[in-house]
């Protein structure tokens, strides 16, 4: 479906609802949005897929009364809370990151059921997360689909609303060249001067990391997706 290039894209970008992902998935649906049924990983978290373009957003959290399943979740806020690049080779990757300096952990395999079709078959990845987070406040990791089509399913990419893809994320910080050149460093993608601070130029995305005098720690801001009509910010209502 996707096939490497010189340039990262993006893969998704990840809204924790904690232990409230049944309650709050109305929420997106009720905006035009159709997402996937609920799946459990093999590592005890649990999440719901908006299927778009190239990229998707992940509604992910943990069965309700349960206590966090995963360590690297466990104190994520609600809302929009992390970034995920998108590789073909989880090895190489890790590889390139633990020489430019970054605590890349092993790869890791995950695993969660899907309906493609008809049919149940195990979606597989391979991800590549970091022991310490390259930036303060902003988790990031790499996935690599070894399953694609159990994410892109065409009948879940159609929504009502009319959305197609993600435009844009931006990050707030108050030193954001800085913050742009590090992302870019751990995306391996090129970082531009912008009209509202600094571009992280990627395959099918831009984040845009923008001056904000109070984000000492940086941020990360609104998600703009490209609907048929028009340019607008995702509500996650948290």
């Amino acid at each position: 479906m996707f096939h490497p290039s010189d340039v990262t894209d993006f893969d998704h970008a990840v809204v924790m609802v904690r232990d409230r992902l049944d309650e709050l998935a109305p929420h997106f649906e009720a905006q035009g949005f159709l997402l996937s049924d609920k799946s459990v990983h093999n590592l005890g978290s649990c999440n719901r897929l908006i299927a778009l373009d190239s990229t998707y957003i992940e509604l992910l959290g943990w069965p309700p009364g349960a206590p966090p399943a995963r360590k690297e979740i466990a104190d994520s806020p609600f809302g929009l809370e992390a970034l995920v690049f998108r590789t073909y080779d989880a090895e190489a990757t890790r590889q390139r990151l633990l020489d430019e300096g970054f605590a890349a952990n092993p790869v890791q395999a995950l695993t969660r059921p899907a309906m493609v079709e008809g049919k149940e078959i195990q979606a597989s990845f391979q991800t590549v997360r970091f022991a310490e987070q390259p930036l303060p406040g902003i988790r990031m990791y790499f996935c690599q689909h070894l399953t694609p089509e159990c994410v892109w399913t065409p009948r879940l990419m159609a929504h009502p609303n009319g959305a197609e893809r993600v435009e844009r994320i931006e990050v707030y910080a108050a030193e954001e060249q800085a913050v742009a050149w590090r992302l870019g460093v751990v995306a391996d993608a090129r970082v531009e001067e912008a009209a509202e601070g600094w571009d992280v130029v990627l395959g099918n995305l831009r984040i845009s990391v923008i001056h904000d005098a109070t984000a000492l720690i940086p941020r990360l801001g609104r998600l703009i997706l490209q609907h048929k009509d028009s340019l607008r910010e995702l509500n996650t209502g948290l």
